[in-house]
């Protein structure tokens, strides 16, 4: 594994704007062989530190490598076979510009000046990264959530530059509830009296949120986002409606006469831990931008429908959905395949029966894994990509597996 942060010079941002030096913070794992390059794009809050598993000083916070069971030796993502490369985007805190990073105008911290950004966005300058490694062509792109968003938008601004898509519990656009929510999430940001604007850095930034910032804003933001991640039964099997204890949550609720009286739940305490965690590593202007880059992503842009938008590419797609997913159903990703099927274009909708809901992509390795290495390997016609549930083999896990393939 190296990890690196390259200057990609002046780059002009899809909003109109410049800014004199754009870095990206990547990572990349195995060897390049000229055919071999796969390139992974993260979701939301996700890092260029997609596998090693312990915890990286610079990874400013980053527990831990988000993508581990598929990516590495011997895995999905076999990176004794495929040169692996995956980058931070642009208005990230993870080591990539972005609105913690300092300003080379002011020495200060870019805040709310950075530029707004767009999934266009990542896809440039991840195509420019490239160049600098040295890499041409791409044997396959894949990413999950607004990752799967950025790999869509490869195939619709570099058609030529990538032979495989793997498009994972995403869709050609949010739909109105999913907006909503991140409206409210926003909101819950931009209202905390400390966000001060998006100037609350103090000192050197160093890429999370500092104790001076919207740490409870943020914290809520992440609530709600756990509530879309989570599908409702997995939420009833982990929960319930069970007291968390007499003790728990106290402080929190000190505002609330109520508290006393009723129970704090195993739910509540569980979002609150996941809010204050996130809270402490993740910057909030970081979370507005992206939340916005993803928000505003519609593949059809500039085109008549979807399927013009992705014309132009003649490789193969693997569109790969669950069905306790909410956030990206299942519903949305057939709408992406048959979109590709309208082009030609070799497709397989590989359906994931499921419970976890849209975190299902990063928690069931062992039903995701068999789909992306076969379809990595042969294409549309990868055994754990095609096989139907009357073929039950061991082998592969239980899965509604080729329901929609072409």
């Amino acid at each position: 594994m190296s990890a690196d942060r390259v200057s990609l010079g002046e780059f002009t941002f899809e909003c109109g704007e410049s800014i004199p030096d754009l870095e990206v913070a990547y990572e990349t794992y195995g060897e390049f062989t000229g055919d071999n390059a796969v390139l992974v794009c993260h979701a939301l809050t996700g890092s260029a530190h997609v596998a090693g598993g312990r915890r990286r000083a610079d990874t400013a916070g980053q527990a831990r490598a988000w993508w581990d069971d598929i990516v590495g030796p011997g895995k999905a993502i076999d990176t004794t076979d495929y040169y692996v490369v995956c980058a931070n985007v642009p208005g990230s805190c993870y080591g990539s510009s972005g609105p913690p990073s300092t300003n080379p105008e002011t020495g200060e911290p870019w805040g709310t000046d950075f530029p707004a950004v767009t999934v266009g966005d990542w896809t440039r300058a991840q195509r420019r990264l490239l160049d600098e490694l040295g890499v041409p062509n791409l044997h396959a792109a894949v990413g999950g959530s607004v990752g799967g968003m950025n790999v869509l938008e490869w195939a619709k601004r570099h058609p030529d530059h990538v032979d495989r898509l793997l498009v994972v519990a995403a869709a050609a656009r949010l739909d109105s509830q999913c907006l909503a929510l991140d409206a409210i999430a926003r909101r819950a940001v931009t209202t905390d009296p400390d966000w001060q604007g998006g100037d609350y850095y103090g000192g050197d930034a160093d890429g999370r949120a500092s104790d001076e910032g919207p740490v409870e804003g943020l914290a809520l933001a992440r609530q709600i986002g756990h509530v879309m991640y989570l599908s409702k039964s997995s939420m009833d099997d982990r929960f319930g409606r069970r007291a968390a204890g007499m003790d728990a949550g106290r402080e929190l609720f000190r505002m609330d006469p109520a508290a006393g009286f009723f129970p704090y739940r195993e739910v509540e305490s569980y979002l609150d831990y996941q809010g204050e965690k996130f809270a402490r590593r993740f910057d909030a202007n970081s979370y507005l931008y992206l939340t916005r880059a993803m928000d505003s992503y519609d593949l059809s842009a500039g085109y008549d429908s979807d399927a013009e938008a992705v014309a132009a590419f003649d490789g193969e797609a693997l569109l790969l959905s669950f069905t306790g997913d909410w956030h990206f159903t299942v519903e949305q990703s057939e709408s992406l395949a048959a979109a590709f099927r309208a082009t030609g274009t070799d497709t397989a909708h590989h359906v994931v029966d499921s419970d976890h809901g849209h975190d299902a992509f990063l928690v069931e390795p062992d039903r995701v894994g068999p789909p992306l290495s076969d379809f990595l390997a042969d294409g549309v016609d990868g055994r754990a990509v095609s096989d139907t549930e009357e073929d039950d083999d061991d082998d592969f896990a239980p899965v509604h597996a080729g329901l929609f393939s072409n």
